[in-house]
């Protein structure tokens, strides 16, 4: 069994080598209609974190991988233009192939893990030459993607665990700004997040002051979360300075922290917030003394926030019941 398992991982890595150049032309020369023909996701306001974004947050991993890296995220992505699957799909199987592998067809791993995706063969996924075999590998991964309920409406990483079903949930979020960067490099999708300055059916910010510390949150998308980052310049931000930034561009002035920030305009019923209010998160909801988080509102249930350590800025979605928000929105500067 073991040298059936050494010969398809030789097979396999021969096909990563050969195919590299072959595959990577072809998704190079797509041409960016085609890509955005499929059917994309909506913007990551409903699907959580994930962003395209400048060295930083994301081109820097993507810069370190080597030729049989690059060439099995060219093939995932080609496999997946021609299923007709959303760069949403190309995502998480590029996150989950990193995590398991480094994105490299091994013919070892836990048990008897192998291939991209350490896929078991006592698990049902096909034999140990099938599984070592990219292009079979792919699919596979895909076939059982397609299964998972609602799989495009969740973060990446958690759509890659329901695949993988791994002991360490989490670790698949580590590789998502890297694989949104592959997207947009490789496969050639502009905005592959769905998060450009456009964001849907937002509705349009009642004050000038309001438009104009929107339009400055917006374009900051893709940079990296600093705790503490500076409010002099722009390369990083925490969740206060960016807010600050903002509202300093729109000429209202606001303190550093958010628990201050809370203070620094008229308050409104959180239900009632409209496009640039801000919104609090507390560790007890009925004392802003323990606030640790604000974001600003963009309107049609979406929030621009830097959010945490390894999560550039970016847009979700928020829900009025969700865990820590607070009651009260912010309108600075009222």
């Amino acid at each position: 069994m073991r040298a059936t398992v050494v010969v398809g991982s030789l097979t396999a890595i021969g096909i990563v080598t050969a195919i590299t150049a072959g595959v990577m032309t072809v998704v190079r020369n797509d041409q960016v209609a085609d890509a955005m023909q499929l059917s994309t996701v909506s913007c990551n306001a409903s699907l959580g974190p994930a962003t395209t974004g400048p060295a930083g947050s994301g081109a820097a991993d993507a810069g370190r991988l080597g030729e049989e890296q690059r060439g099995a995220v060219a093939l995932i992505i080609s496999i997946g233009k021609q299923r007709g699957l959303a760069p949403r799909a190309w995502q998480i199987a590029i996150q989950a192939g990193m995590t398991e592998s480094g994105l490299r067809s091994l013919n070892y791993g836990d048990r008897d893990s192998l291939g991209i995706f350490q896929m078991r063969p006592s698990m049902g996924w096909g034999t140990p030459a099938e599984v070592t075999n990219p292009t079979y590998a792919i699919n596979k991964f895909y076939d059982v993607l397609l299964k998972v309920p609602d799989w495009e409406n969740q973060r990446p990483g958690e759509s890659a665990q329901d695949v993988e079903r791994s002991a360490f949930p989490d670790r698949y979020h580590r590789w998502e700004s890297m694989a949104s960067h592959l997207i947009a490099e490789l496969g050639q999708v502009v905005n592959a997040t769905g998060c450009g300055e456009g964001v849907g059916n937002l509705l349009p910010a009642p004050t000038a002051a309001a438009g104009a510390a929107i339009q400055f949150a917006l374009a900051q998308q893709g940079k990296p979360y600093q705790w503490g980052a500076a409010t002099t310049q722009q390369n990083s931000y925490d969740c206060s300075s960016l807010m600050l930034q903002a509202f300093r561009t729109a000429g209202v002035t606001l303190p550093r922290t958010s628990r201050q920030q809370y203070r620094a305009g008229a308050l409104l019923p959180v239900e009632q917030a409209q496009p640039g209010d801000l919104l609090f998160w507390a560790y007890d909801e009925t004392d802003p003394a323990t606030i640790h988080h604000v974001a600003m509102y963009l309107g049609d249930g979406k929030i621009v926030e830097a959010q945490q350590n390894g999560v550039p800025v970016h847009i979700r979605a928020v829900k009025w019941t969700e865990g820590e928000l607070l009651d009260q929105a912010v309108r600075p500067g009222v």
